[in-house]
C-alpha cells in the first residue's frame, strides 16, 4: 500500500534553502509556491515550508536512506557541512550513516543498510 514518504522541513529563509540545497547538496530545485519549496535529488523530494520561528528547524529533521553512503560523505564532507557529532561511522542498527547539519538548524542523517554486509 504504502509508496514513499516526503520529508517536509522547515525554513527560515527560502533564498538560503534553495542555495544551500542545490549547490552543497546537489539537489534540483522544482518550485517556489508561495514559500512553499520543493527540491529532488535521484528521485527522492525534500519538501520545505517558510517559518519565521527559528525552533522549528531546530527541532526536526529527516532519515534519508541511500547507496554509496561513502562517496556521498565525501562529496558533503568538502562542503563543510557535516554535523559535529555526525561523522561518517556503523551503527549498532545495521545503518551506516553520517548527518549534516543545515544553515537553518534542521539536521539530516543519511544511511546505508549494511546489513547484509556483517
Amino acid at each position: 500500500m504504502f509508496k514513499t514518504a516526503v520529508p517536509i522541513l522547515a525554513s527560515l529563509n527560502t533564498e538560503e534553502t534553495v542555495k544551500f540545497y542545490t549547490e552543497k547538496l546537489g539537489f534540483t530545485f522544482h518550485s517556489d509556491w508561495d514559500g512553499y519549496l520543493i527540491f529532488s535529488r535521484d528521485g527522492m523530494d525534500l519538501h520545505f515550508w517558510t517559518t519565521d520561528n527559528p525552533d522549528y528547524p531546530k527541532n526536526t529533521g529527516c532519515y534519508i536512506k541511500v547507496t554509496e553512503v561513502d562517496k556521498l560523505y565525501a562529496e558533503y564532507k568538502v562542503h563543510n557541512i557535516i554535523h559535529p557529532e555526525g561523522a561518517l561511522k556503523d551503527m549498532p542498527w545495521e545503518m551506516r550513516q553520517f548527518s549534516i547539519f543545515y544553515n537553518n538548524g534542521n539536521i539530516i542523517h543519511f544511511g546505508e543498510d549494511i546489513s547484509e554486509t556483517s
